[in-house]
């Protein structure tokens, strides 16, 4: 298990971290409208994050190529890393926000879901089993609980209600590197993969589509995209592997979920 067990302080450092990340999306939410740009949802953002908050967004210059922008937008067939552009966002559209930020050289790490207003009954039942995905993997993990576990709890849910969980993004350790081991995947066979330990932090972030799972990478190099162009989501939180259960990191105040969760 090459997973970096954090100390005290710096999981410290990873809540004050994961608490701004979780303000951001709080923040945005107002903006998400009809016939607002997805660059424009990413000015305020960045701003908010750079001015306000005085922290880094993670996602700018990240990578090979660099990622262009503070935070990633896929609406609709986009499974993850959309880059904000100057398309303005439509009734009925869905949009996952992900918000990455540096505080003190560590990483909270969060999305969310927001609807242009009406969705369809589709794409509404499909952002609630994606939460619900999220969720009940969250309300399980506990120190003895193994990776497979989780991406079975993802995978079956979302199987149940006829969607496709993506196999080639996955979820990742967090701290002072913006991805560390382990990988978590959203599918899998229980009581298998490496075993949770106190101290470790990682994402859960299952995306889940409404048609096939297969995905494909636009030319930008980042964009991916369902292959039958149906609709996509993801839901996403910074976790704590605590001595009794699992602390949310990311959790935000119009959540119903308990920030811990003790199974001691």
């Amino acid at each position: 298990m090459t997973a970096i067990i954090k100390t005290p302080e710096e999981i410290e450092k990873m809540r004050v971290a994961g608490k701004l990340a979780a303000e951001v999306l709080t923040m945005i939410g107002p903006y998400v409208k009809k016939g607002v740009t997805t660059d424009e949802l990413n000015t305020i953002c960045h701003d908010y994050i750079v001015n306000e908050q005085k922290a880094v967004p993670a996602p700018l210059n990240y990578g090979h190529p660099p990622f262009p922008k503070s935070i990633c937008t896929s609406v609709n067939h986009c499974i993850c890393h959309g880059i904000p552009s100057d398309k303005k966002l439509k009734d009925g559209d869905i949009i996952n926000i992900d918000v990455t930020v540096i505080k003190d050289g560590y990483h909270g790490d969060t999305s969310k879901m927001f609807v242009v207003g009406k969705p369809s009954i589709l794409a509404e039942r499909l952002i609630r089993v994606t939460q619900e995905c999220l969720y009940k993997a969250i309300e399980q993990v506990k120190p003895g609980m193994r990776l497979g576990d989780i991406g079975h709890i993802c995978q079956t849910h979302a199987e149940a209600h006829n969607y496709s969980i993506v196999r080639e993004y996955c979820g990742h350790g967090i701290g002072a590197s913006f991805h560390e081991e382990p990988q978590i995947v959203h599918y899998g066979k229980p009581g298998t993969g490496d075993v949770l330990e106190p101290g470790m932090c990682f994402t859960i972030e299952p995306m889940v589509n409404a048609g096939k799972r297969y995905s494909k990478v636009l030319p930008d190099q980042w964009t991916v995209v369902t292959k039958d162009r149906s609709l996509s989501a993801q839901w996403e939180h910074t976790l704590l592997v605590t001595e009794t259960g699992v602390e949310i990191l990311t959790l935000r105040e119009e959540e119903t979920l308990e920030r811990i969760i003790s199974h001691g």
